[in-house]
């Protein structure tokens, strides 16, 4: 039998594909935005949550909530069951297979195609839900009702469980843990400004306690979509019913933004930073360039995803410009 090798993570080797979920120890990277923010008078930095192993912030999250249902004894026995719009499907799938658990994500129609292939490729089932599944005051919840009725179902009992990452505490312990000591650290305690978006509000509500834990006076900023947005992984809190673990009291200001200077934004970090980022990343960005306008300090932002999953919807804007999409 060959020698196991034990972990060492300063010659970056693990035993197991897990253990590449940043940690305050070994942290996913922050970087300078040195042209698209060049008007602002703030220093503007982006945390590359793509660098994480499932490529995305929700790896985090991810590994919270399996953890927490192994610890509660929740998983025993159980098949795994979560409504996502990609990123925290790909990452609970990944875990599941290594784990050798049966899982099932229940998605909006509109996620795109490539996550769709990554979550099957990793074992899982998908099943796609329209938009009016679910009533007319949260018409965009479709997927989260789906999921709701298989785990609640007499028919299921026992069968499913939820780690529901709107709801689990787990979400934002996640983001204290880590996401915000990380933030704090890499910033020598100078950050003044945090912007995330909207979406399960894990990550802006426990990197907002964290940070705001060591200066209060830290502006919190969240970024929403328009209503009928087409940027995955961002809600609109009308149009989608306001995630219970959101700590609204810890959020300063709101920048709503539209889709167009999203992705325009988006095209920008591509050819003037050499950053391949999800369009999440392009209005969060957004946002920043008009909440710091005036503004003095060092801000930094969330990056929660790669471009690599998102060609299908690239492809509108490239035709735009006139240039082959293929």
């Amino acid at each position: 039998m060959a020698d196991k090798l034990a972990k060492n993570s300063k010659i970056r080797r693990y035993e197991d594909v897990r253990q590449l979920i940043a940690t305050p120890e070994s942290p996913t990277p922050l970087v300078r935005l040195n042209r698209v923010m060049n008007g602002a008078s703030a220093s503007f930095y982006l945390k590359l949550e793509w660098f994480n192993p499932f490529g995305s912030v929700k790896d985090r999250t991810a590994l919270y909530l399996l953890r927490g249902l192994v610890e509660r004894g929740e998983l025993e026995g159980r098949s795994i069951v979560e409504p996502t719009s990609g990123n925290t499907g790909i990452a609970l799938a990944a875990i599941a297979a290594l784990m050798q658990k049966p899982i099932a994500l229940t998605v909006p129609e509109g996620v795109p195609s490539e996550k769709k292939v990554i979550m099957r490729m990793l074992g899982a089932e998908v099943w796609e839900t329209p938009d009016d599944l679910c009533p007319i005051d949260h018409p965009k919840d479709g997927a989260i009702a789906l999921a709701h009725s298989l785990v609640e179902s007499p028919a299921n009992a026992g069968k499913y469980v939820m780690p529901n990452q709107y709801a689990n505490p787990d979400n934002v312990r996640a983001h204290y843990e880590t996401t915000g000591p990380e933030i704090w650290e890499q910033t020598e305690g100078l950050v003044r400004y945090f912007f995330a978006g909207y979406g399960t509000c894990g990550t802006i509500s426990g990197v907002a306690k964290c940070l705001k834990e060591r200066n209060p006076d830290i502006r919190i900023v969240a970024v929403e979509p328009q209503k009928g947005h087409r940027l995955p992984g961002l809600k609109n809190l009308q149009e989608s019913k306001t995630p219970e673990i959101l700590n609204e009291g810890l959020i300063d200001d709101v920048i709503r933004v539209d889709d167009g200077p999203a992705y325009s934004m988006t095209r920008r970090l591509y050819r003037e930073e050499g950053l391949i980022v999800g369009p999440s990343t392009g209005a969060i960005v957004h946002a920043a360039e008009i909440y710091l306008s005036g503004r003095q300090g060092l801000a930094v932002g969330i990056s929660p995803d790669g471009g690599h999953k998102y060609g299908s919807f690239f492809t509108d804007l490239l035709a735009d410009e006139g240039m082959p999409s293929a």
